[in-house]
């Protein structure tokens, strides 16, 4: 099973990170997030890696060459702009004849990969994505006048599901994508929704994307507690 890891993207809204190193090499407790998304797929089994490369993906290459790891690495540049769906595109001679499964190289999750594969199969859908629930962010409050007539402390369940990456993907997939300036989550999943060949496997367990320094700070949290 081929797994590849989108690790490409500017990573401008944690910009004071990642002026010199792209997103995925940002470390998490001393290591960095992708080798984290990395041995979650190996716990289940999964050994060979396509990482994406784009901004800065010299750093990726540098880091990688003399680690010595489990599982196979390929690094393939895949262009300084191209956008998600051309990225996983750029990849397709690697990936064009059987199943595989992707995600991105900012989020980390506790998702049962096997699980989630089983669930692909048994849709026989082009696409699986993780359906997860947004963090909760801010609290709830109704105000009359200057008078707080509600509050509530917000929770998970007050956001609807969103896409959580860690997708399961079949070689058709390539078929709806463009060129590089292919957004993955824009025209592609919208043509498979419409055609009831992408479904969602909800997960409703840990999970946490890295947008901001305030979410690296809350990953870090999360794992020491787990450790």
């Amino acid at each position: 099973m081929n797994i590849v890891i989108l690790a490409g993207g500017f990573g401008t809204r944690m910009s004071e990170l990642t002026k010199t190193i792209p997103k995925p090499m940002v470390k998490i407790l001393g290591k960095p997030i992708i080798v984290h998304i990395m041995e979650h797929y190996y716990s289940y089994g999964f050994k060979n890696f396509y990482v994406a490369l784009g901004y800065k993906g010299s750093v990726i290459k540098k880091y990688f060459k003399n680690k010595k790891y489990e599982w196979n690495i390929n690094l393939i540049e895949t262009g300084k702009k191209t956008m998600t769906g051309g990225r996983l595109k750029r990849l397709k001679k690697f990936l064009k004849k059987e199943t595989f499964m992707m995600t991105y190289g900012d989020g980390l999750s506790n998702v049962n990969l096997k699980k989630l594969l089983n669930f692909h199969k048994k849709n026989k859908s082009i696409a699986t994505l993780t359906a997860v629930r947004p963090p909760a962010r801010f609290g709830k409050i109704e105000i009359n006048g200057n008078q707080v007539k509600y509050f509530r402390e917000k929770s998970k369940l007050d956001e609807g599901w969103i896409n959580g990456g860690f997708f399961v993907f079949e070689p058709e997939i390539f078929n709806t994508i463009k060129n590089d300036t292919t957004f993955l989550e824009k025209e592609p999943m919208e043509y498979l929704a419409s055609k009831k060949k992408l479904i969602a496997y909800k997960h409703k367990d840990f999970w946490q994307c890295m947008d901001t320094k305030r979410d690296k700070d809350i990953l870090e949290s999360i794992l020491r507690k787990k450790l």
